[in-house]
């Protein structure tokens, strides 16, 4: 059964698909298959005595370290790098961007499709494949001229961008049990959808023993293309919510 994954807003518009019946929501995502069934993914609350964090309809066999590494909004790499005691490289594979004929604006946006590696110890921790929109001056500086990535353009911008994660899947691919989230990102000028893929979910169970095993730079079978994926739902100059 297909799967359409779209935002709302608080005041019930709907991107990408008519418009329901007229209510009201608590920001948050969606998951519709065929107009009819709706499941809450991921609810973030608080108040002035409590936090909460709801992941739905998840995998139920991620364990609790995969459950913060799903919840992660633009920090992963300092969540990875906390885990392994180690740095984490950030390796690009490839990054595309429109043609930078004006300043980023919301009229004259620029997108760049990008993939990068999280390396630690010559392992591939995660494979990210992302569509970024760009639509400040200020964020366009930071991301395609000082070479920021994506979670430290956020901290740059010094914001706490908001999240939105759009699936959550496990796969077994040449043997190996991968762990896959599709989620967005998203601030003043900036916004991203980013596919992550963890090559190889014994990581977080055996840690520096899984680390120090043989280097396996190929990481996993996510595919490499530097056309838009499949899977990316953002619109040119599109807002989420």
């Amino acid at each position: 059964m297909c799967l359409y994954f779209v935002s709302i807003k608080a005041e019930g518009v709907w991107r990408n698909l008519p418009p329901p019946p007229k209510t009201t929501f608590r920001n948050s995502i969606v998951a519709l298959t065929f107009c009819e069934i709706i499941t809450m993914l991921a609810d973030d609350s608080y108040d002035a005595a409590s936090t909460s964090i709801q992941l739905t309809s998840i995998p139920e066999d991620t364990t609790g370290l995969e459950r913060i590494m799903i919840a992660a909004q633009g920090d992963l790499q300092r969540l990875l790098s906390t885990f392994f005691a180690r740095p984490i490289l950030v390796k690009c594979i490839y990054a595309n961007a429109s043609p930078r004929l004006c300043p980023a604006s919301p009229e004259n946006p620029i997108t760049q499709s990008r993939q990068v590696h999280l390396i630690c110890s010559n392992r591939v921790l995660c494979i990210a494949t992302s569509l970024v929109t760009i639509t400040s001056p200020k964020s366009e500086c930071l991301f395609l001229d000082e070479k920021f990535p994506i979670g430290q353009t956020f901290r740059q911008l010094r914001c706490n961008p908001r999240f939105t994660l759009l699936s959550v899947e496990t796969l077994i691919v040449r043997g190996r049990r991968e762990l896959r989230r599709t989620y967005t990102l998203e601030t003043e000028g900036f916004l991203t959808e980013i596919l992550e893929v963890f090559p190889d979910r014994d990581m977080f169970t055996r840690g520096e023993a899984w680390l120090l095993e043989e280097s396996n730079l190929e990481g996993s079978c996510a595919r490499t293309t530097e056309n838009k994926p499949d899977w990316l739902t953002v619109n040119m100059g599109g807002v989420v919510h």
